[in-house]
């Protein structure tokens, strides 16, 4: 229930027409309304009885916003982890999807890697996928989610974008020589503990916007969770090694099983953000947490059908 309520708020602030055909304020003497095809004008009476029944669930008014609030609960698909502004003006398309593809198939990759599927050891094929598309791609969908006034999206989205740029310019193969450099001056062993360093610091990045997810829906959540917890055994691997002093394989693995998650969590909010009443025949579920704002406002509205 809290999934389709959420997603059918954000189709509907996408249909201008519908709110012009039903909008209006509580303390309005009419508002307009269709019957038999013909459009005719609300008593008073009738939009206070169809106000009401929105609250449960009925009426021309149930789908639309009705004026009381200018703000959208959180959303994955639009990258928002709190109550944010209507986007139904908005000129900019939404760049949130963009982003979490470009992250979701760079850390898909990766992971798979990184859990040595199908005997592969060597992360190269992902430094070109890191620069063109988890790089840049990613980086530049974090501008777009500046342009569009999304503060969380456009850290988030350059953030990571700025990380993929970062790890393929460390991997490149004869390039910028920073792998070689630590291996001939001070082995091996040096090299590990600086990208565990690395990857720590980004560890500790994504805790701070997890913490931002918390009051957001399950799937949002979830793509911050997993994906923390990969960063956390991925440095971990390289920082506590093995006995041979090499990378700590089931603790690396691990992470890669971790990283894998938020792959398919980031394709799954990013799936929410582009499904809807005019390309999808379903609504992605994005269930909100019960102490967040929409989780606390379905409560109240479950109270109050029980007392009537």
């Amino acid at each position: 229930m809290a999934s389709q309520t959420n997603n059918t708020d954000h189709t509907s602030n996408r249909l201008p027409g519908a709110e012009k055909m039903y909008h209006e304020s509580p303390n309005a003497n009419s508002a307009n309304a269709t019957t038999n095809g013909m459009n005719r004008q609300m008593t008073h009476e009738e939009h206070q009885t169809a106000l009401a029944a929105s609250r449960f669930g009925y009426g021309p008014l149930a789908h639309v916003n009705t004026g009381q609030s200018d703000r959208l609960p959180a959303f994955g698909g639009e990258f928002q982890p709190g109550l944010y502004k209507n986007v139904s003006e908005r000129k900019f398309a939404n760049p949130a999807p963009l982003g979490l593809s470009a992250f979701a198939l760079t850390t898909f990759v990766l992971s798979l890697i990184n859990m040595s599927t199908r005997g592969i050891a060597e992360p190269n094929i992902v430094v070109a996928i890191a620069f063109g598309y988890g790089g840049l791609v990613q980086l530049l969908a974090g501008m777009w989610e500046m342009a569009v006034g999304n503060t969380f999206g456009a850290t988030a989205l350059s953030s990571y974008g700025g990380f993929w740029l970062s790890f393929a310019i460390i991997l490149t193969p004869g390039g910028f020589n920073i792998e070689q450099t630590y291996i001939e001056e001070q082995g091996i062993t040096s090299f590990y503990d600086a990208f565990g360093l690395f990857l720590m610091g980004w560890f500790i990045f994504t805790t701070i916007l997890l913490i931002a997810t918390l009051r957001s829906t399950v799937a949002f959540f979830f793509l911050f969770f997993t994906l923390d917890l990969a960063f956390l055994l991925l440095g971990i691997s390289y920082l506590q090694r093995d006995a041979a002093g090499e990378v700590n394989v089931p603790v690396h693995k691990a992470g890669g099983f971790f990283g894998l998650l938020a792959a398919f969590a980031a394709w799954y909010n990013a799936l929410a953000g582009i499904a809807d009443d005019s390309n999808s025949f379903f609504i992605i579920p994005v269930a909100h947490f019960p102490w967040s704002v929409k989780g606390r406002e379905m409560r109240k509205q479950k109270s109050d059908r029980a007392t009537v």
